[in-house]
């Protein structure tokens, strides 16, 4: 499974801003042809897109695209337009329920069909960011095999739900902790909300690391400066690294001894503890820490 520490949105009309994505060593950059591009832009930003795919070399970033959302109009020249390019995944936003995913899959295999390219090697990525989405996810997440990831959009959800934004974001916890608890139950990755307010690099750390805590892959990120901090808060610490090391170890050795539960500095050792150390490992491998 690809790391998806940080997604970090580029704006789709902006050539300039997409190479400088470029040298940003960011996990995932987000090619966006709807919000973050005025409708009067829409054209210039799909062809703009479209040419960033076929001529940048995006290095170990995967390079994903933003289409409008189904219903709007728009959706289909934008997938038409872009998928040319080969993205290595689409984000579809703004989903209620299964429909718009099986549509963007047929819409896919379609493409792979007439380019000749390998079968079911381009992802989809959803953003869950209304009410109606909430409460369908485990249908959207049963959607298609090309479903990688859920994108949770704390700021449409807050529209659309009538509350008020805070720092503490209580108001969206709910919908925030049923995201990632769905992504988990399928075996899929879950994308924080994004921190609107990038000047606030407290405020970010603190969200990062809550997210991190409780389970998120990673978090979408609105600016360049929001990327070193949030991969960070996704990566594990070496101390980390080296105490869940040391856990799987001494379960090994008492496993081998006969026993399944053991102490270890005063607490209690067994599977599901052996669990969560074998996750610090596996994440601190996809993010290319050295053992």
């Amino acid at each position: 499974m690809r790391i998806r520490r940080a997604l970090l949105y580029m704006p789709g009309d902006s050539r300039r801003k997409i190479e400088k994505a470029l040298t940003l060593d960011v996990d995932c950059i987000c090619m966006d042809l709807e919000d973050g591009v005025a409708l009067s832009e829409k054209v210039v930003a799909r062809a703009a897109v479209a040419q960033a795919l076929a001529e940048l070399d995006f290095g170990r970033s995967e390079k994903l695209v933003r289409i409008n959302p189904v219903g709007s109009g728009l959706e289909a020249v934008d997938l038409a337009q872009v998928i040319a390019g080969q993205p290595h995944g689409i984000v579809l936003p703004k989903v209620d329920d299964a429909a718009p995913i099986r549509w963007l899959d047929e819409q896919i295999t379609t493409a792979e069909t007439v380019h000749g390219w390998p079968a079911g090697e381009i992802a989809i990525l959803v953003m869950v960011e209304t009410a109606l989405g909430i409460i369908n996810l485990p249908e959207i997440c049963q959607a298609s095999p090309r479903l990688k990831a859920l994108i949770f959009g704390a700021e449409d959800l807050a529209g659309d739900m009538g509350t008020t934004r805070t720092r503490d974001a209580w108001e969206v916890f709910y919908a925030r902790s049923a995201v990632v608890t769905h992504a988990a139950a399928f075996g899929l990755q879950a994308i924080d909300m994004v921190a609107v307010d990038y000047h606030d690099a407290p405020g970010l750390l603190i969200e990062a690391r809550q997210g991190s805590q409780m389970g998120y892959a990673g978090k979408q990120a609105i600016h360049p400066s929001q990327i070193g901090p949030i991969q960070a808060a996704f990566t594990p610490s070496p101390e980390a690294i080296a105490q869940a090391r040391r856990i799987i170890k001494a379960y090994a050795d008492w496993q081998a001894s006969g026993v399944g539960a053991f102490e270890l500095d005063g607490k209690m050792v067994d599977a599901p503890v052996v669990k969560a150390a074998e996750q610090v490992v596996s994440k601190a491998r996809a993010a290319g820490v050295p053992r």
